[in-house]
């Protein structure tokens, strides 16, 4: 195994995930009063996708199951998921460091949007200041006795997903895909990503897979027929669940409710996620 040209040691500003210093990389360490098992990313190679949404509902269906959960919002200039759960208490701190927010079931929420005076700020920083503040979350947050601490990345493959790859050890990560045709593309893009980085895909997620006609349950792919089956073949990957486009789901975001949902796509995800992470 060769080192790349060039090479300054400097993993968390490097690319180059195939190389001895990767392998010899020090992660960061959690706070020193967290407690957490698994730490999953859910990721993708491209926005619009529904990340966020598909990090809450698995969230959400971990937390049924009686695990305790935490999200830390990554996506630092577009963070959504106080919203989804209808989070608004500030970030609280002392000596010891941060304690996040609870949503109404108990799922710890660490977002930025939750240390703004205004929520409708924009958040103007450089790529190095987000994911600084992305590693803040992870090594100053108290995340205390966490069985799953999910990881709602920002999309692509730049600063921030690669901070987290080279910084935080990941149990694996979830692709979110859509079912246009170059969903291919979006997943090579994050599969390849992962497979540098030497971090496992848990499986793929299709959102906005069709809307049922409420009349007569028939199944409308508005976004054309799904192609999650012949990717996921290809790279050898599970698929975890096809999301439909749901008004009701909408709603219940929308609304800040959706621990208030009932029939749950990403329930049997949970199932596959457990066995594999045994």
């Amino acid at each position: 195994m060769k080192m790349a040209e060039n090479c300054t040691h400097d993993c968390s500003n490097c690319s180059a995930g195939d190389c001895a210093s990767r392998n010899a990389i020090q992660f960061e360490q959690p706070h020193a009063k967290s407690k957490i098992k698994h730490t999953l990313a859910v990721v993708s190679g491209k926005g619009g996708v529904g990340k966020s949404i598909v990090t809450s509902m698995l969230a959400v269906a971990l937390s049924k199951k009686g695990y305790r959960v935490g999200i830390l919002d990554a996506d630092i200039t577009g963070p959504s998921i106080p919203k989804a759960f209808g989070v608004v208490d500030p970030v609280e701190g002392d000596e010891n460091g941060l304690y996040p927010p609870k949503s109404d079931n108990g799922i710890d929420i660490m977002s930025l949007n939750l240390m703004l005076q205004d929520e409708t700020s924009p958040v103007i920083w450089r790529g190095p200041v987000i994911a600084g503040t992305v590693k803040q979350f992870y090594t100053d947050v108290i995340w205390d006795d966490l069985d799953y601490l999910l990881i709602d990345c920002p999309p692509g493959t730049g600063d921030v997903p690669l901070t987290i790859f080279q910084s935080i050890k990941l149990d694996g990560i979830v692709i979110v895909s859509s079912p246009q045709d170059l969903v291919a593309m979006i997943v090579s893009k994050a599969a390849n990503m992962a497979d540098m980085m030497k971090i496992p895909v848990l499986g793929l997620v299709e959102n906005m897979s069709y809307v049922k006609c409420p009349d007569c349950g028939k199944e409308i792919r508005i976004f054309g027929d799904s192609h999650i089956e012949e990717v996921a073949k290809k790279f050898g990957y599970p698929v975890l669940a096809r999301i439909p486009i749901d008004p009701a789901l909408a709603a219940l975001v929308d609304a800040g409710r959706i621990e208030h949902l009932e029939e749950n796509p990403l329930a049997e995800a949970v199932d596959t996620l457990e066995k594999t992470l045994k």
